[in-house]
C-alpha cells in the first residue's frame, strides 16, 4: 500500500492537517479526566458549587473544541482520500489503456473492472482512516499512560500490561484475516465476470431456457463468497470482545487496587476515576484501531492487487518511435514471412505469411473458422505483434510507426459491432474528431446507414445507448463500418463485419467501397465466397497456413480448400459449376 502513497503528492496539505487536528483533538481529550479529578476533589469534596460549575464550563469548552477539531480533521482526511481515489483510478485507467491485446486477454476485463471499482475504493476507504485514526489512537494510548503515570505509577503498570496484549490480538486477527480479504477479491472477479457475461448473453441463455442453471450457477459462486466473508468477518468480530475483555479485566484490577490506594491514603478518588477514565479512552482507541486494522487490512489486499496492474508492463508500446516518411511507392500493406503465437509458445495461429497488398488493391481472406483471419488483419494495426517475421506499412515496419500515425492511416471494423453511448455523431467522429457533417453523411452512404439514420427524427442527434443496443444487429455493423470510413483511411480493414447483412444490403455495401474509396486498400475477412468474390486478391486460410493466394477463378483451379467451400456454399453459376 505505500506503493501508492504517491498519489497523496498533491494533497500533502491535507495529509499533514487532517491527523494534525486529530491530534488537536487527543489533547483535549486527555485534559478531560483531570478536570474531572478536579471537579471530584476540589468542588464536590469542598461542596463548593461555583467551582463545580466553573470545571463544568471547562468541560463544554473542551468537548466543544474537540468537536471543532474532529470535524475539522474529518474534512481534510475526505478531501485527501477522496483525492487519492481520484488520480490513482484516473491513472491506473490511462495504465490499462496503454495495454495490448495481449495483456488484457491474459489479465481479463472483468479483474481489471473489479480492481478499477471495487479495489480502488477499499484503497480509498483505508486512506481515510489511516489519516484519521493512525497518529491519534496511539496518542491516545501513549499519553494516556503517561498522564496515568503522573497519578499513580503502580497502577500504571497495569496499562502496560494491557498494552501489548491488546497489540497482539490486534496482530494476530491481522495476520489471520489478510489472506482471506486477497481470496475474497479474486471471487468477487469472478461474480464481477459472471454477471457481465449474463447480461452481455442475456438473449442466449433466454433462448435456450438456461436461466436456472445460471442461477446455480451464481448461487454457488456467492456462496463460496458468503462462505469466505463470514469466515473473515467471524476472526475480526473477535477483536471487539477481546478488546473488551481485556480492558475491563484490567478496569477490574485497577478499581480493586485503586480502592485499596484510596482507602490507605495513596490516591484520592478523583485520581482513581481519572484512571479509569484514561483505562476508558484506551479502550476507544483500541478499538478504533481495530476497525482501522480492519479497514487497512482490505486496503493492504486490495492496493497489492492495484500494483499487480501497474506491474503489468506493455508488451507493445512506441516509445520513441518518431514520425514516419511513407514510401508511396511501395505495398500498402506486405507480409513477410509472418508466424505468430497467442501464448509465445510452439502452437502458432499464423505460420509462414507472405502477401502483398498494393495501392487500392481490395484483399478478401476466407477459410474456415478458427484458421487465423481475425488474428492476421489483427496484425496490420499492430493489436498484436508478430513472433517472427515482418508486417509492413507503406514500406516501414509497423513496430516503427507511432501508434496514431499507424491507426490514423486505418480504418478498422471489428467482428462485433461496437458503438459507445451518445448521439450518431458522436460515434461517428470516433475516428476523426473535427469530421463535418458532409464527411460523416458520405461515410453514412458508402455504408448503406443513410437511409436509416434519415428516418430517425433526431437524425445524427440520435442517442444511442451503451452498445447500440437500440439499434439492430445490421444497423450496428453498417455504423460501424461508416464510423471507419470517415476521415478517408488508406486502408480500411473489415473483420467479418457484414455477418449480420443480408445478401443485398452486403452486395451494395462491396460495390460502393468499391465505387467511391478510390485508392483505399480494403481489407475483406468473411466466411461468405459471395463477399470475396471480385476481390482483386483472395487469401485462402487454412488452420494459420496459408492454403492458396489469386483470384477467385484461379483459385477455384488450384486451390482444392477455396474450391470446397464454394461447392458447400452452393456458389455456381446456375449450371451446377462453382463459380
Amino acid at each position: 500500500m505505500i506503493k501508492l502513497f504517491r498519489y497523496l503528492k498533491h494533497y500533502k496539505l491535507q495529509s499533514i492537517l487532517g491527523p494534525l487536528f486529530k491530534l488537536t483533538e487527543a489533547c483535549f481529550e486527555l485534559i478531560v479526566p483531570i478536570v474531572m479529578a478536579k471537579i471530584i476533589d476540589v468542588g464536590i469534596a469542598s461542596e463548593d458549587s461555583s467551582y463545580v460549575l466553573k470545571m463544568g464550563g471547562v468541560l463544554v469548552l473542551l468537548g466543544v473544541l474537540g468537536l471543532a477539531a474532529s470535524l475539522t480533521a474529518q474534512f481534510f482526511a475526505a478531501k485527501a482520500s477522496l483525492g487519492f481515489g481520484t488520480e490513482l483510478r484516473r491513472d491506473l485507467f490511462r495504465h490499462i489503456g496503454t495495454f495490448s491485446h495481449k495483456e488484457i486477454d491474459r489479465v481479463g476485463s472483468s479483474t481489471l473492472v473489479t480492481r478499477m471499482t471495487v479495489d480502488i475504493n477499499q484503497a480509498q476507504t483505508g486512506i481515510n482512516m489511516l489519516l484519521r485514526l493512525f497518529l491519534r489512537s496511539p496518542f491516545i494510548v501513549i499519553g494516556a499512560i503517561i498522564m496515568a503515570f503522573t497519578i499513580s505509577v503502580k497502577l500504571t503498570l497495569i496499562f502496560l500490561i494491557a498494552s501489548p496484549l491488546l497489540a497482539l490480538m490486534i496482530f494476530l486477527v491481522m495476520k489471520l484475516t489478510v489472506p482471506m480479504f486477497k481470496r475474497i477479491q479474486k471471487r468477487l472477479d469472478k461474480t464481477t465476470l459472471m454477471v457481465g457475461e449474463n447480461l452481455s448473453g442475456v438473449r442466449v441463455i433466454r433462448a435456450f431456457s438456461r436461466q436456472k442453471d445460471e442461477e446455480k450457477q451464481f448461487k454457488e459462486n456467492a456462496d463460496e463468497l458468503l462462505d469466505l466473508q463470514i469466515k473473515a468477518g467471524r476472526i475480526s468480530a473477535l477483536t471487539n470482545p477481546c478488546t473488551y475483555l481485556i480492558v475491563y479485566a484490567a478496569i477490574i484490577v485497577i478499581i480493586w487496587f485503586g480502592g485499596v490506594n484510596v482507602n490507605i491514603g495513596g490516591i484520592t478518588q478523583g485520581e482513581l476515576i481519572a484512571l479509569i477514565s484514561y483505562m476508558n479512552q484506551i479502550l476507544l482507541a483500541l478499538l478504533a484501531v481495530a476497525l482501522l486494522v480492519t479497514s487497512l487490512t482490505r486496503a493492504q489486499a486490495s492496493s497489492a492487487r492495484i500494483n499487480e496492474v501497474f506491474e503489468i508492463k506493455p508488451s507493445i508500446t512506441d516509445e520513441g518511435n518518431t514520425t514516419v516518411e511513407p514510401d508511396e511507392t511501395a505495398p500498402a500493406v506486405c507480409f513477410e514471412n509472418v508466424s505468430f503465437s497467442y501464448h509465445d509458445n510452439e502452437e502458432y495461429a499464423l505460420k509462414d505469411i507472405s502477401f502483398t497488398a498494393a495501392k487500392g488493391e481490395t484483399v478478401g481472406i476466407i477459410g474456415g473458422t478458427g484458421c487465423g483471419k481475425s488474428t492476421l488483419v489483427s496484425l496490420i494495426p499492430r493489436f498484436y505483434e508478430c513472433s517472427s517475421g515482418s508486417v509492413k506499412v507503406k514500406g516501414s515496419s509497423v513496430k516503427i510507426y507511432p501508434f496514431d500515425q499507424l491507426r490514423g492511416l486505418i480504418g478498422y471494423v471489428p467482428q462485433k459491432a461496437e458503438l459507445f453511448r451518445g448521439t450518431i455523431r458522436d460515434n461517428m467522429r470516433y475516428r476523426k474528431r473535427d469530421a463535418t457533417d458532409e464527411e460523416i453523411t458520405e461515410a453514412l452512404d458508402i455504408a448503406q446507414a443513410l437511409s436509416f439514420v434519415s428516418e430517425k427524427p433526431d437524425g445524427l442527434d440520435t442517442v444511442l445507448v451503451s452498445g447500440g443496443k437500440n439499434l439492430s444487429g445490421g444497423q450496428r455493423q453498417r455504423l460501424t463500418v461508416a464510423r471507419a470510413l470517415v476521415g478517408r483511411p488508406e486502408i480500411l480493414i473489415l473483420d467479418d463485419s457484414a455477418s449480420a447483412l443480408d445478401l443485398a444490403t452486403d452486395a451494395a455495401l462491396r460495390k460502393a467501397i468499391a465505387a467511391k474509396t478510390e485508392g483505399m486498400t480494403v481489407f475483406i475477412v468473411s466466411q461468405r465466397v459471395s463477399s470475396i468474390r471480385y476481390a482483386d486478391k483472395i487469401l485462402v486460410l487454412d488452420d494459420g497456413v496459408l492454403a492458396g493466394i489469386g483470384t477467385h477463378e484461379e483459385l477455384l483451379q488450384g486451390c482444392e480448400l477455396y474450391s470446397e467451400i464454394c461447392q458447400s456454399q452452393q456458389y455456381t453459376d446456375g449450371k451446377g459449376a462453382a463459380q
